[in-house]
């Protein structure tokens, strides 16, 4: 996952533009960048990769499962040949 770019001079020095005090503006800013630390954002590219990996997936579950149903009709029809020629 990505992390959210946070430019905390730019935060400061906005907040000390709307008049709050520069040691409170620097704890602001602070504190906003510590909180990002914590959070776990999907980008688009991740996303992207998980489709990518579900859909590897899927194919690989869709090949296995057509190999068993192949397997199956044909354990049927040897099973029809055999009771047919037993009786």
């Amino acid at each position: 996952m990505a992390s959210i770019p946070f430019d905390t001079l730019q935060f400061v020095k906005t907040l000390e533009a709307a008049g709050v005090p520069a040691p409170q503006a620097e704890a602001f800013s602070a504190a906003v960048r510590d909180s990002h630390a914590f959070v776990d954002v999907a980008t688009k590219r991740d996303i992207d990769d998980l489709r990518k990996e579900m859909e590897a997936r899927l194919e690989k579950m869709e090949l296995r499962l057509s190999i068993q149903l192949g397997i199956i009709v044909v354990a049927l029809g040897a099973f029809m040949a055999l009771s047919k020629w037993a009786a």
